[in-house]
């Protein structure tokens, strides 16, 4: 039997979406809340295997009862559901550890079936959201390490620069010829956006700097 636990604030939808997955022979609705704060309460004393939780709540979202009761209860599956369609909110609720995000919209028949898969320990994401998400962790990725495009060889040709060597002398130094080094770092000015070399040059020497005090910054 497959326990859920339902979250909206909208008493009718409760009702509804608790009517709906009572009839099925392997789900128990087993208990509800219209408050974030009350479904945070509720949820680890009951110990559902599922909850269904609203994104929008009057008190907070869903994406914070599902953060918060996930920390206690790791093996809970929470299933978002949602009236609108917010890449933001979706990007939230997966890093709280959500496993599916589905729409109001959405047919009984599927929302009993999204209930049994996030039950049986599987994602309810589709391709396309899956594939906006990994977008997203990328950009977050490249906005923490502003490198993170480059090569090994672009970096270290990156910390050269930074060091004011030619390109001849950065051939030299790397055993590379000077035509070489040339289209090396023409590569790793388009990758960054930059126009000059001395752009390129600002930004090794601050990134130098960065490091040097995040180690004296160590214990």
């Amino acid at each position: 039997m497959i326990r859920v636990f339902l979250v909206d604030d909208h008493e009718v939808v409760r009702r509804g979406v608790a009517a709906l997955l009572d009839a099925e022979d392997d789900i128990e609705v087993i208990g509800e809340a219209g408050t974030a704060e009350a479904a945070m309460a509720r949820i680890p004393a009951l110990k559902p295997d599922v909850a269904v939780l609203d994104v929008r709540l009057p008190d907070g979202t869903g994406v914070d009862v599902c953060r918060d009761v996930r920390s206690k209860m790791p093996g809970l599956a929470c299933l978002m559901l949602t009236s609108f369609t917010d890449d933001e909110a979706l990007f939230d609720a997966v890093m709280a550890g959500a496993s599916g995000y589905v729409l109001k919209q959405i047919h009984g028949s599927d929302l009993v079936g999204a209930v049994r898969t996030v039950a049986a320990g599987q994602s309810l994401l589709d391709p396309q959201t899956t594939a906006a998400m990994l977008n997203r962790l990328r950009e977050q990725a490249g906005r923490k390490d502003p490198l993170a495009a480059l090569t090994d060889q672009e970096r270290q040709i990156l910390e050269l620069i930074g060091e004011g060597l030619t390109n001849r002398q950065i051939g030299e130094r790397l055993f590379l010829a000077e035509k070489t080094v040339k289209n090396y770092v023409s590569n790793l000015l388009g990758k960054l956006s930059m126009q000059r070399r001395t752009q390129a040059a600002a930004l090794a020497a601050r990134l130098k700097a960065d490091r040097r005090q995040s180690r004296d910054l160590r214990p």
